[in-house]
Order: C-alpha cells, then structure tokens, then sequence
C-alpha cells in the first residue's frame, strides 16, 4: 500500500509513513488531515530533529500519460506513484473554437475590427500551449511533491530513442559496450513505429522478431529505416527474399511497408520536444537531476520483470534504479482538467450567443470544481455521495461521482474535502 506523506507543524516534510501508523495518529489526536490528494498528514508538534531519508523523484513524461514515483535510493522502496493525464487535445480543440468564433464574427457586416497578422512575437523557446500544458502540468506536481516529501534528487527519461546509438550500432564509450542494451533501443523504437505489431500479418501480442526489409544477403543495411517487426512465421517464410518479391500478390501492403519504413516517428520528435523544456524545468529546482533513455528504461523494467505501466516505468528510469519494492503500491491517478473557461457566453452549434454565463464563481463558499461528500438524510437522494461538485446560485449543486451524476443536492449536506485545483483524482 502506498505511503502517507507526513509534516510537522512547521510545514516540514518528514519520512512517509505506513498507512496504519497514520490511522494511530489521527486517533490519538497527535495529526490532522492536511491534504486529501495526495493523502497528508499534519503533525500537532514540530519535531525537527527527526531524521529523513531522501527521496529520488523519477519521470517518465509521455504524450498523453506522465507517470510519476518516488523511490528510496538506499532501500529500493517505491513509497508514492501517481500517472498525470495531460489535456494537450483539449486545450488544442478549445483555440480551434476560439479561432472559428473570431474568424466567424470577422466575416459579419457588423461594426468589428479588421484582421491584424504578424503582429505578435514569440520569446524563444516558446511551445504551442497544448504542449506547454504538458511542462506546466509536471512542473505543478513537482512543486506539490516537494512540500510533502523530502525529494532531494530527480530522474528523467530525456529522450524516447537514443538516435546516435541505433545509427551507429559499432559506437565506442564506456555507455555503449553493452549490447543488450543497444538491443532495447532499436527494438523499443520498431515497436512505436510498427504499432506493436507483425507488418507483414498484422499479428499482435506474440514475439517478435527484428526483420531486414531489404534482406542483408541482398546488400541491404542494418539502417533503422531497412527494419521492420516480424512475427516468426512471417519472417521464417520470407527468408532472403526481396520484399518486392515476397508481397508481389499484395501491391498496396508493399506500398503501405515501404512508405512506413521512410516515415519517422513524428509523436516521438514531438513529445522530445517537450522533454527537453521540461529539463530545464527540472534543472530551475536546483536538484541533481539524472537523465536517461527510453530504452535504458525498458532494460531496467524487463530485468526486474515488471509489467508495462506508467508509473513502473517511471519508477525504473535512469541508471540509479535499484531493485524496486513495490508490493501493495496503488498509483494515484491525475487528470488535468484546467481551471474552467473565461468565456461571457455559451454559443450554439452555430456559433451565436445562446445563454448567460454569470461572474460569481462561488456560492455558499462553493465553487465549480471542489471535491465534496454530502451526507444527505432527507428527501428522496438519502445516501452519501463523493465527487466533483458543479454549484447554480440556487444552492442546489450537481455531484459528478464514480457511479454517474447525482443531481439537485442541497448545498447544506455538502463538505468541501478538496478545494478546486484544476485536476481531478482516482486511486
């Protein structure tokens, strides 16, 4: 089971504690809930001579899922995990409706500016904001992490392929000597490009194996744009034949391979992109910061037989990955949901004004978005109910929990138990 995060009066992060010790503490009075996500505690007394044992935060930032952990470098043990779903289509959806709505109002014979174009600069290292979502998002919950937990050192995957190793497979240095390791770049590369799976059958979920498209007794390379994934069947019927020859019969599954073959992998460069932003984020704490690739993650993750998950993977990035106790361990799942919308109006499908949207955002000392449980013990909604709330002026709120939504609870059975923060939580 995941560890409680624990301070002291003084707001001091000290060691995470098992979850029965903090249910000792809350029922002899000596700590009180500080925070509900992630689950901390607060001490009565401050107890600065305590010792702690430092933490190593690991990333393993991804397109859609960033998985997160904190692992103790001395004994091994994975204390907290978590997997941050990031809102890069949303945001990217919102600006193509904010766009359409201006365009769409320009077009009008109605008194509104004209165009303006170039009329802005960008600083540098500027990023689209559905990828600058995905550093802010990281760097938000590094902030958090660090006030609850005595982080004092941080492990990144930089970058997804190690490029320069798999174009020079014969490459000297004391970090390319292993060539299993090597191994798991190119093969970790193939299976993003090939999208898991055979590319002459199209099979999934059996070993594969790494095929030459134009075969190396024919004078073709060990280039990564002459590989492909090959499940054994397929590869053993093609043997050294041309793949001309051997999809003669099927012309536009030869297109289709040689194409694919050409083509680089356009989600990696993108989600690189963002890594090396959030690097220099990384480095802005302060903190050792330790880097390694997706496939030296991999090697770390398939030695200890662990099963593919984000924040496994997190948990295994990087070179001072020991051997990882995660027994009991229950990732706490984060989704961004942004803080909501500044829009005056709602529109139609068309695109005109259609209702009001009114400028308090808090009523009865709720507002959109706060996490709350109502004890409801009259009417026709008796029960206790646990989620987002979504609040009216009325004072009758709308309660979005796991098992759907529960309409027209009174603001009087409602306790905030997590103030809005623009994310939202399972475990």
């Amino acid at each position: 089971m995941s560890k409680v995060f624990v301070i002291d009066s003084e707001k001091r992060p000290l060691n995470p504690i098992h979850p029965a010790q903090a249910r000792q503490l809350l029922r002899n009075k000596k700590a009180a809930i500080y925070r509900q996500f992630p689950f901390t505690l607060i001490l009565a007394k401050s107890v600065p001579e305590t010792p702690v044992s430092p933490l190593r935060l690991k990333l393993d930032p991804g397109a859609k899922v960033t998985g997160i952990a904190l692992v103790n470098d001395a004994s091994g043990e994975v204390v907290f995990a978590a997997e941050l779903k990031h809102r890069g289509f949303a945001i990217r959806d919102v600006l193509t409706s904010r766009r359409q709505l201006r365009r769409g109002r320009r077009a009008r014979k109605t008194r509104y500016r004209q165009p303006r174009f170039l009329n802005r600069t960008r600083p540098d290292g500027w990023l689209a904001p559905s990828l600058q979502s995905r550093v802010d998002n990281i760097e938000t919950w590094i902030k958090k992490l660090r006030q609850f937990a005595p982080i004092e050192a941080i492990s990144q995957e930089l970058v997804r392929f190690d490029m320069q190793l798999m174009r020079n497979p014969d490459i000297q240095g004391e970090e390319y000597q292993q060539g299993t390791l090597q191994g798991y770049e190119t093969r970790e590369y193939l299976l993003e490009k090939w999208g898991r799976q055979c590319a002459y059958c199209g099979v999934k979920d059996v070993p594969f194996q790494v095929e030459h498209i134009h075969p190396r007794a024919k004078g073709g390379s060990n280039s990564i744009s002459n590989l492909t994934l090959s499940c054994e069947k397929c590869n053993t019927k093609k043997g050294t034949k041309d793949i001309k020859d051997f999809l003669k019969k099927d012309p536009s599954k030869l297109t289709k391979i040689l194409a694919q073959a050409k083509k680089p992998l356009a989600d990696a460069a993108a989600v690189n992109t963002t890594r090396w932003a959030l690097l220099e984020t990384l480095k802005s704490t302060r903190l050792p910061v330790e880097t390694g690739s997706g496939g030296l993650t991999k090697f770390n993750r398939s030695q200890q037989m662990l099963e593919k998950r984000h924040w496994l993977d997190a948990a295994c990035v990087g070179k001072s990955t020991p051997v990882l106790i995660i027994k009991g361990i229950k990732p706490l799942l984060i989704t961004a949901n942004g803080h909501g919308s500044r829009q005056s109006c709602r529109t139609d499908k068309f695109g005109f004004p259609s209702r009001h949207v009114p400028r308090e955002k808090i009523h009865f000392g709720f507002q959109t978005g706060d996490i709350v449980k109502a004890v409801v013990t009259t009417g026709k909604k008796i029960g206790n109910y646990v989620g987002k709330v979504a609040i009216r002026s009325s004072g009758s709120f709308n309660i979005s929990t796991k098992n759907g939504l529960i309409q027209g609870i009174s603001h009087n059975f409602c306790l905030r138990i997590h103030a809005k923060d623009g994310y939202s939580y399972a475990i």
